[in-house]
């Protein structure tokens, strides 16, 4: 089992979400937000998961996600801001993720078939799976026969 794939997943959405919910005002994103406090190897060196997370959140940059000023240290990206591919993947409609029959106003279930409120409701639940598959739709290209909320 890749163990850091899942923890990838966990980073990489942790992330978004939090830009997301400051959008479309910057921020510093830091590493001890999404994981907690790890403490430094006996050569005052992150610890391998605090790497990983860092890792995780340049990798969003380096993919057109994210966009940041400058790294703090080991420890954050400055000034990080949602790109408009993070955004809109992040506001797109997920497909089925609403039950029919839901009797909601339509603002509501707007808001509730986001990628964005799925992703903060497996977080919160701490479902692994669905989390993995949510992070990966994320990823995708294109939602089949989804359609954009914006």
């Amino acid at each position: 089992m890749d163990l850091q794939i899942d923890d990838f997943y966990k980073d990489t959405a942790g992330a978004l979400l939090l830009l997301y919910q400051a959008f479309p005002r910057k921020m510093a994103l830091y590493v001890e937000d999404l994981i907690g406090r790890e403490e430094p190897d006996e050569f005052g060196l992150p610890s391998k998961r605090h790497q990983s997370c860092l890792g995780a959140l340049l990798w969003l940059a380096e993919e057109g996600y994210v966009r940041f000023d400058s790294t703090i240290a080991y420890d954050a990206l400055d000034q990080a801001v949602l790109t408009e591919k993070g955004f809109l993947r992040l506001s797109r409609s997920v497909p089925h993720a609403l039950k029919e029959g839901e009797a909601l106003p339509p603002s509501v279930r707007r808001v509730h078939a986001t990628l964005a409120f799925q992703l903060r409701e497996a977080l919160a639940h701490q479902h692994g799976e669905r989390l993995a598959r949510l992070t990966r739709l994320l990823f995708e290209s294109a939602l089949a026969g989804a359609s954009d909320t914006v």
